[in-house]
Protein backbone atom coordinates (compact mmCIF):
# COMPACT_ATOMS: atom_id res chain seq x y z
CA UNK A 1 0.00 0.00 0.00
CA UNK A 2 2.86 2.37 0.81
CA UNK A 3 4.43 1.72 -2.59
CA UNK A 4 1.15 2.10 -4.48
CA UNK A 5 0.21 5.35 -2.73
CA UNK A 6 3.77 6.63 -3.14
CA UNK A 7 3.53 5.98 -6.87
CA UNK A 8 -0.03 7.15 -7.59
CA UNK A 9 -0.23 10.39 -5.57
CA UNK A 10 2.90 12.07 -7.02
CA UNK A 11 1.99 11.04 -10.57
CA UNK A 12 -1.41 12.66 -10.10
CA UNK A 13 0.24 15.64 -8.42
CA UNK A 14 2.47 16.26 -11.43
CA UNK A 15 -0.62 16.36 -13.64
CA UNK A 16 -2.39 18.75 -11.27
CA UNK A 17 0.59 21.10 -10.94
CA UNK A 18 0.91 21.48 -14.71
CA UNK A 19 -2.78 22.42 -14.79
CA UNK A 20 -2.43 24.75 -11.79
CA UNK A 21 -5.08 22.73 -9.97
CA UNK A 22 -3.19 21.74 -6.82
CA UNK A 23 -5.14 24.15 -4.62
CA UNK A 24 -8.34 22.49 -5.84
CA UNK A 25 -6.78 19.13 -4.91
CA UNK A 26 -6.22 20.43 -1.39
CA UNK A 27 -9.88 21.41 -1.32
CA UNK A 28 -10.88 17.95 -2.55
CA UNK A 29 -8.83 16.26 0.15
CA UNK A 30 -10.90 18.05 2.81
CA UNK A 31 -14.24 17.99 0.99
CA UNK A 32 -14.31 14.18 0.96
CA UNK A 33 -14.80 14.04 4.73
CA UNK A 34 -18.59 14.77 4.82
CA UNK A 35 -19.22 12.11 2.19
CA UNK A 36 -17.14 9.54 4.07
CA UNK A 37 -19.07 10.22 7.28
CA UNK A 38 -22.46 10.09 5.51
CA UNK A 39 -21.47 6.88 3.76
CA UNK A 40 -20.65 5.26 7.09
CA UNK A 41 -23.89 6.55 8.61
CA UNK A 42 -26.21 5.10 5.95
CA UNK A 43 -24.26 1.90 5.36
CA UNK A 44 -22.76 2.73 1.96
CA UNK A 45 -19.14 2.40 0.92
CA UNK A 46 -17.48 5.50 2.43
CA UNK A 47 -15.24 5.72 -0.63
CA UNK A 48 -18.26 6.35 -2.85
CA UNK A 49 -19.54 9.06 -0.52
CA UNK A 50 -16.10 10.63 -0.29
CA UNK A 51 -15.66 10.85 -4.06
CA UNK A 52 -19.14 12.33 -4.46
CA UNK A 53 -18.70 14.99 -1.77
CA UNK A 54 -15.21 15.80 -3.06
CA UNK A 55 -16.64 16.50 -6.50
CA UNK A 56 -19.46 18.58 -5.04
CA UNK A 57 -16.94 20.64 -3.09
CA UNK A 58 -14.91 21.33 -6.24
CA UNK A 59 -18.02 22.26 -8.22
CA UNK A 60 -19.21 24.63 -5.48
CA UNK A 61 -15.78 26.30 -5.35
CA UNK A 62 -15.67 26.61 -9.16
CA UNK A 63 -19.14 28.18 -9.22
CA UNK A 64 -18.30 30.69 -6.49
CA UNK A 65 -14.92 31.47 -8.07
CA UNK A 66 -16.62 32.48 -11.33
CA UNK A 67 -18.51 35.15 -9.42
CA UNK A 68 -15.48 36.34 -7.43
CA UNK A 69 -12.57 35.68 -9.75
CA UNK A 70 -10.21 38.12 -8.02
CA UNK A 71 -10.61 36.28 -4.71
CA UNK A 72 -10.31 32.75 -6.12
CA UNK A 73 -7.93 31.43 -3.44
CA UNK A 74 -10.03 32.91 -0.63
CA UNK A 75 -13.13 31.20 -2.02
CA UNK A 76 -11.39 27.83 -2.28
CA UNK A 77 -9.99 28.05 1.25
CA UNK A 78 -13.40 29.00 2.62
CA UNK A 79 -15.06 26.01 0.94
CA UNK A 80 -12.19 23.82 2.18
CA UNK A 81 -12.68 24.87 5.81
CA UNK A 82 -16.47 24.69 5.56
CA UNK A 83 -16.61 21.17 4.12
CA UNK A 84 -14.10 19.84 6.65
CA UNK A 85 -16.06 21.49 9.45
CA UNK A 86 -19.29 19.97 8.13
CA UNK A 87 -17.72 16.52 8.11
CA UNK A 88 -16.59 16.86 11.72
CA UNK A 89 -20.00 18.17 12.86
CA UNK A 90 -21.86 15.32 11.15
CA UNK A 91 -20.21 12.76 13.42
CA UNK A 92 -22.00 13.81 16.67
CA UNK A 93 -25.14 14.92 14.80
CA UNK A 94 -25.59 11.50 13.20
CA UNK A 95 -24.46 9.77 16.43
CA UNK A 96 -22.00 7.45 14.74
CA UNK A 97 -18.59 6.24 15.84
CA UNK A 98 -15.87 7.31 13.44
CA UNK A 99 -12.11 7.17 13.89
CA UNK A 100 -11.58 10.74 12.75
CA UNK A 101 -7.83 10.55 13.36
CA UNK A 102 -7.48 7.67 10.89
CA UNK A 103 -9.51 9.55 8.27
CA UNK A 104 -7.45 12.71 8.63
CA UNK A 105 -3.98 11.23 9.15
CA UNK A 106 -4.20 7.62 8.00
CA UNK A 107 -3.29 4.31 9.61
CA UNK A 108 -1.05 2.44 7.18
CA UNK A 109 -0.57 -0.51 9.53
CA UNK A 110 -4.34 -1.20 9.48
CA UNK A 111 -4.63 -1.44 5.69
CA UNK A 112 -6.76 -4.30 4.37
CA UNK A 113 -7.61 -5.94 1.09
CA UNK A 114 -10.41 -3.47 0.30
CA UNK A 115 -7.97 -0.57 0.65
CA UNK A 116 -5.60 -2.23 -1.81
CA UNK A 117 -8.47 -2.75 -4.27
CA UNK A 118 -9.40 0.94 -4.04
CA UNK A 119 -5.88 2.19 -4.75
CA UNK A 120 -5.59 -0.22 -7.70
CA UNK A 121 -8.93 1.02 -9.05
CA UNK A 122 -7.72 4.62 -8.73
CA UNK A 123 -4.58 3.74 -10.68
CA UNK A 124 -6.68 2.14 -13.45
CA UNK A 125 -8.89 5.24 -13.67
CA UNK A 126 -5.84 7.50 -13.98
CA UNK A 127 -4.35 5.31 -16.70
CA UNK A 128 -7.63 5.31 -18.64
CA UNK A 129 -7.85 9.09 -18.46
CA UNK A 130 -4.28 9.43 -19.70
CA UNK A 131 -4.86 6.94 -22.51
CA UNK A 132 -7.98 8.69 -23.78
CA UNK A 133 -7.14 12.36 -23.12
CA UNK A 134 -3.35 12.70 -22.82
CA UNK A 135 -2.83 15.15 -25.70
CA UNK A 136 -5.78 17.27 -24.61
CA UNK A 137 -4.46 17.40 -21.06
CA UNK A 138 -1.01 18.45 -22.28
CA UNK A 139 -2.53 21.17 -24.47
CA UNK A 140 -4.73 22.47 -21.64
CA UNK A 141 -1.82 22.48 -19.21
CA UNK A 142 0.54 24.35 -21.54
CA UNK A 143 -1.88 26.85 -23.08
CA UNK A 144 -5.30 27.16 -21.35
CA UNK A 145 -6.30 30.18 -23.44
CA UNK A 146 -5.34 28.47 -26.68
CA UNK A 147 -7.19 25.33 -25.62
CA UNK A 148 -10.32 27.37 -24.92
CA UNK A 149 -10.04 29.22 -28.25
CA UNK A 150 -9.68 25.94 -30.13
CA UNK A 151 -13.01 24.69 -28.77
CA UNK A 152 -11.60 22.18 -26.31
CA UNK A 153 -14.14 21.27 -23.63
CA UNK A 154 -12.16 22.67 -20.72
CA UNK A 155 -14.89 22.34 -18.12
CA UNK A 156 -15.31 18.64 -18.92
CA UNK A 157 -11.59 17.98 -18.68
CA UNK A 158 -11.36 19.80 -15.37
CA UNK A 159 -14.32 17.81 -14.06
CA UNK A 160 -12.48 14.62 -15.05
CA UNK A 161 -9.38 15.88 -13.23
CA UNK A 162 -11.53 16.57 -10.17
CA UNK A 163 -12.98 13.06 -10.36
CA UNK A 164 -9.52 11.48 -10.62
CA UNK A 165 -8.25 13.61 -7.74
CA UNK A 166 -11.16 12.61 -5.51
CA UNK A 167 -10.62 8.91 -6.24
CA UNK A 168 -6.88 9.17 -5.55
CA UNK A 169 -7.45 11.06 -2.30
CA UNK A 170 -10.10 8.64 -1.00
CA UNK A 171 -8.11 5.55 -1.98
CA UNK A 172 -5.00 6.96 -0.27
CA UNK A 173 -6.93 7.78 2.91
CA UNK A 174 -6.01 4.54 4.66
CA UNK A 175 -2.29 5.15 4.15
CA UNK A 176 -1.69 8.84 4.80
CA UNK A 177 -5.12 10.37 5.50
CA UNK A 178 -7.04 13.02 3.62
CA UNK A 179 -5.05 15.87 5.20
CA UNK A 180 -1.50 14.56 4.72
CA UNK A 181 -2.12 13.22 1.20
CA UNK A 182 -1.47 16.71 -0.17
CA UNK A 183 2.20 16.31 0.80
CA UNK A 184 2.58 13.27 -1.45
CA UNK A 185 0.68 15.01 -4.21
CA UNK A 186 3.11 17.94 -4.07
CA UNK A 187 6.72 17.36 -2.97
CA UNK A 188 7.71 14.35 -5.13
CA UNK A 189 5.97 15.98 -8.10
CA UNK A 190 8.15 19.08 -7.75
CA UNK A 191 11.25 16.89 -8.06
CA UNK A 192 9.75 14.96 -10.96
CA UNK A 193 8.75 18.09 -12.88
CA UNK A 194 12.21 19.68 -12.68
CA UNK A 195 13.50 19.91 -16.29
CA UNK A 196 11.17 17.11 -17.37
CA UNK A 197 10.98 16.86 -21.19
CA UNK A 198 7.30 15.82 -21.18
CA UNK A 199 4.30 15.38 -18.91
CA UNK A 200 4.61 11.61 -19.22
CA UNK A 201 8.24 11.58 -18.06
CA UNK A 202 7.42 14.04 -15.26
CA UNK A 203 4.71 11.71 -13.95
CA UNK A 204 7.03 8.69 -14.10
CA UNK A 205 9.81 10.54 -12.30
CA UNK A 206 7.38 11.90 -9.71
CA UNK A 207 6.13 8.38 -9.04
CA UNK A 208 9.72 7.24 -8.52
CA UNK A 209 10.40 9.94 -5.94
CA UNK A 210 7.08 9.19 -4.25
CA UNK A 211 7.96 5.51 -3.93
CA UNK A 212 11.30 6.52 -2.38
CA UNK A 213 9.68 8.85 0.17
CA UNK A 214 6.96 6.35 1.09
CA UNK A 215 9.40 3.47 1.47
CA UNK A 216 11.76 5.44 3.69
CA UNK A 217 8.89 6.82 5.76
CA UNK A 218 7.34 3.39 6.24
CA UNK A 219 10.63 1.76 7.27
CA UNK A 220 11.45 4.59 9.69
CA UNK A 221 7.95 4.31 11.16
CA UNK A 222 8.51 0.63 11.90
CA UNK A 223 12.02 1.23 13.27
CA UNK A 224 10.97 4.02 15.65
CA UNK A 225 7.36 2.93 16.30
CA UNK A 226 5.88 6.10 14.81
CA UNK A 227 2.81 6.78 12.66
CA UNK A 228 3.76 6.29 8.96
CA UNK A 229 1.46 8.95 7.47
CA UNK A 230 2.75 11.94 9.44
CA UNK A 231 6.33 10.70 9.06
CA UNK A 232 5.99 10.54 5.26
CA UNK A 233 4.56 14.08 5.28
CA UNK A 234 7.56 15.28 7.33
CA UNK A 235 9.92 13.64 4.83
CA UNK A 236 8.20 15.58 2.04
CA UNK A 237 8.87 18.83 3.90
CA UNK A 238 12.46 17.82 4.65
CA UNK A 239 13.07 17.11 0.97
CA UNK A 240 12.04 20.66 0.08
CA UNK A 241 14.27 22.11 2.78
CA UNK A 242 17.26 20.14 1.45
CA UNK A 243 16.44 21.15 -2.12
CA UNK A 244 16.25 24.80 -1.07
CA UNK A 245 19.61 24.58 0.64
CA UNK A 246 21.38 23.28 -2.47
CA UNK A 247 19.66 25.85 -4.69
Amino acid sequence: MALLVGMLCPATGALLITHRRLLQANLTSHAVVPGIVLGLAIGLDPAFGGVLSGLIGVLVAERLSLKRNAENEAVINTVLAGTLGLGVLLIPLLEIRVDLESILFGDLLAVGGIDLMRICLAAIVLLLVLKTSYQKLVYLGLDPDGAAASGLRISSLRLVLGFVTAIVVVSSMAAVGVVLVIGLLSAPALFGLYQAPSLYSAMIRSAGFGILFSSIGFLLAIAFNLSPGPLIACLCLLSLLVLGRFN
